[in-house]
């Protein structure tokens, strides 16, 4: 792997801001790019980290007359694309798309990772993944949010689907047992699609993971919502939803988001990342980026270095923190 001995570390202190960050460098020579880039993208076409890649792959190939080519190289938790990125050239023509999870949670979840998100990698932008509603199945009695699910797990069995062990949707799953004294019992799948088909049947009485996922169940009038994570409600989609703080889950861990996210190689010349993060953030203006924004109903477009380094700085730790509450077993 490509380690830089002056990089400062991702989830240690006041200098977690500049994380992942390069200290300044001599640019190599040359222009970028000078060849074609590639975007490696640790997770199926489809998804939203894909959409990212290839909606700013396309904005990027005619901005700079280069071809910027997405390929899916899935599998392990997006860490085959991890390794596949660390070990090569920092020069600005292999980048890693991938989320949240792998820069964060699988060092807790793998027994093997085989790269150091904190040393490994330099940050270049992150699409917020949006907020991430928890829905009950219709059969749950009540219209008063979150407490008609308290109130109902406390009577019967109630299953909650997951997206995988150590996902959002199980750390909430873990921590509404706990605050609430009940015992749902979480389950996991390797998808959200096999999730919310699950629930809409009413296999499962609740699951939490991303607005577009649960909006063919949501508009079947199988499910609702009952909660929103993280410090204010849903701006395009579920508005009238209030949030888990606003239903007395008070937790910090119902403040925390997840994103998808490109990384470059440690040692990228700083201009080059820089070129890259805001071609990212210009790509908001165009209308497929905006397509994704109103589809996924996110708050906002891409964001750029400053904003990822708030990101890792704020809401990094927590990720690895809430994980390792859940004692699991490394995979």
């Amino acid at each position: 792997m490509i380690h830089h001995t002056t990089r400062r570390r991702l989830f240690g202190g006041a200098a977690v801001v500049a994380g992942l960050a390069p200290l300044a460098g001599r640019a190599q020579s040359g222009a970028w790019p000078s060849k074609p880039v590639r975007f490696v993208c640790g997770y199926a076409a489809g998804g939203l980290t894909d959409i990212m890649a290839r909606v700013t792959a396309e904005f990027l190939t005619d901005k700079y007359k280069q071809p910027f080519i997405v390929e899916n190289k899935t599998g392990a938790g997006s860490m085959i694309a991890g390794e596949l990125v660390a070990k090569s050239a920092p020069d600005g023509h292999t980048i890693w798309f991938t989320n949240s999870t792998a820069v964060f949670q699988n060092r807790v979840i793998f027994k093997n990772v085989p790269y150091d998100a904190e040393k490994d990698f330099t940050p270049i932008a992150m699409l917020s993944a949006g907020k991430v509603p928890l829905f009950v199945h219709k059969t749950v009695p009540g219209n008063a949010g979150l407490a008609d699910l308290i109130a109902y797990a406390k009577s019967s069995k109630v299953s909650f689907g997951t997206t995988g062990p150590g996902s959002l949707a199980h750390i909430f799953c873990v921590k509404l047992n706990e605050i609430f004294g009940i015992n749902m019992e979480p389950v996991h799948y390797r998808g959200e699609a096999p999730m919310w088909a699950d629930l809409s049947a009413g296999t499962t009485q609740a699951a939490n993971s991303t607005y577009l996922g649960a909006l063919s169940a949501l508009q079947s009038g199988n499910i609702r919502p009952v909660a929103v994570p993280t410090a204010t409600r849903m701006k395009r989609k579920l508005p009238d939803v209030r949030t888990f703080h606003e239903q007395g889950a008070t937790h910090p861990y119902f403040l925390m988001e997840s994103m998808v996210c490109c990384l470059a190689p440690a040692g990228t010349p700083t201009a080059v990342v820089q070129a890259l993060s805001d071609g990212m953030v210009e790509a908001n203006a165009t209308p497929r980026l905006q397509g994704l924004i109103e589809q996924f109903g996110l708050d906002q477009g891409i964001q750029g270095r400053a904003d990822f380094d708030v990101f890792i700085r704020e809401m990094g730790p927590r990720l690895v923190s809430s994980v390792r509450e859940l004692n699991l077993t490394p995979q």
